[in-house]
């Protein structure tokens, strides 16, 4: 068989964003939206706050894409205030033996996250996994035709086939958001849904400002294999393709 290359999400895929680290993020987008907010002289209280943050997210698919798009924003500034935190690695949770569990995988590995470089970096850094992955994608080099593009953008997911190389059927994409999965699914990559760390009132999709998502209890069309964690997704490589 020939070798697989896996693209690996981050936040609440290989560690539990959802217990410290997305809270932190959301109160820091908030403070950064309202600060644009009251500079423009627009109505910047939380309610004003939230709904922006929700409606850009359910539009572009990230927040920041709408404070670049109608506020100006500068991308690289939006992502330093978001991420700042008092002492990161002390918020990272994540199971044991995850450098174990990569090393077992057979195949390329790129991590393909819509977190910044710096932030994503030292997660990996402190978990011990960064000498597993072949190349690191952070949101700041999703790119097409010069603008940004993050997940579930396929027309970045085909760029990024195309200059790696990669036949999207000897690619899987691991993740726990299931709008991502499914546009990769669209392109004809295998897709793993990793159910671990969602919880009903505490997600990706809240922290980075859209709604809460609930673990699926059936697996959607899109998605070739649910699991729990990464840990039981060697056990389960029989079933991608």
């Amino acid at each position: 068989m020939r070798e697989l290359t896996w693209l690996f999400d981050l936040d609440n895929t290989l560690h539990d964003a959802s217990h410290a680290i997305f809270p932190a993020i959301n109160l820091n987008m908030n403070a950064y939206i309202a600060q644009v907010f009251s500079d423009e002289g627009s109505a910047s209280d939380d309610a004003a706050v939230n709904a922006a943050r929700v409606a850009y997210w359910q539009r572009y698919g990230a927040t920041l894409l709408g404070m670049v798009n109608h506020h100006q924003v500068r991308p690289e500034d939006f992502l330093r205030e978001a991420h700042r935190f008092d002492d990161l690695p002390t918020m990272i949770r994540a199971e044991r033996g995850l450098a174990r569990l990569l090393r077992r995988l057979p195949g390329r590995k790129i991590l393909l996250t819509n977190a910044p470089r710096r932030y994503s970096h030292e997660v990996l850094r402190h978990l011990g996994l960064h000498r597993h992955f072949a190349k690191h994608v952070p949101i700041e080099a999703m790119r097409v035709h010069g603008r940004l593009r993050p997940k579930p953008s396929k027309q970045m997911l085909r760029k990024l086939l195309a200059r790696e190389g990669i036949r999207p059927r000897r690619c899987v994409l691991v993740e726990d958001t299931v709008g991502h999965l499914k546009g990769a699914r669209e392109l004809g990559m295998a897709t793993v849904l990793v159910t671990q760390y969602l919880a009903s009132d505490s997600s990706k999709g809240a922290a980075m400002g859209g709604r809460a998502t609930s673990p699926f209890r059936k697996r959607p069309i899109y998605v070739d294999v649910k699991v729990k964690s990464v840990g039981q997704l060697f056990r389960q490589m029989h079933r991608l393709r």
